[in-house]
């Protein structure tokens, strides 16, 4: 997460005037369905538009486990995201083998940190693709 549940706060209370525009790159807030809870669950993401598209990348800073929101979206791909003010309902599914280098380039365009943080793991980095619904 960016600065964590402050910073969803603050992009839903603002539709995205606060919080979008974040150290030279652009944030949504992606909400996902809790598989255990059942609870929603939202996290501000790094995104870039893809296509008709939107990628975010479940990075977790290089960690050795995928965060939290990556596992519900698998239990649960039905989504909900938004970009400024634009809230949509989405479909979210793991970038195939295929399409994961150019969306890779896409991602490290605007955040170069990416690439840091895939060597600190072993596993691949999985980019998320959002469709929306």
């Amino acid at each position: 997460m960016l600065f964590g549940q402050e910073h969803v706060k603050r992009y839903l209370e603002t539709h995205g005037a606060e919080g979008h525009d974040w150290q030279g790159t652009t944030v949504a807030i992606l909400t996902t369905t809790g598989r255990r809870s059942g609870l929603k669950r939202s996290t501000p993401l790094i995104y870039q538009p893809y296509g008709d598209a939107y990628l975010v990348v479940a990075s977790k800073g290089g960690a050795d486990e995928h965060p939290l929101w990556y596992r519900n979206l698998r239990a649960d791909p039905e989504v909900e995201f938004q970009i400024r003010s634009d809230r949509f309902r989405g479909r979210a599914r793991t970038a195939t083998p295929e399409e994961r280098p150019d969306m890779w380039r896409t991602m490290t365009a605007t955040w170069p940190a990416y690439d840091e943080y895939a060597a600190k793991t072993d596993r691949e980095i999985p980019i998320v693709v959002i469709e929306r619904r």
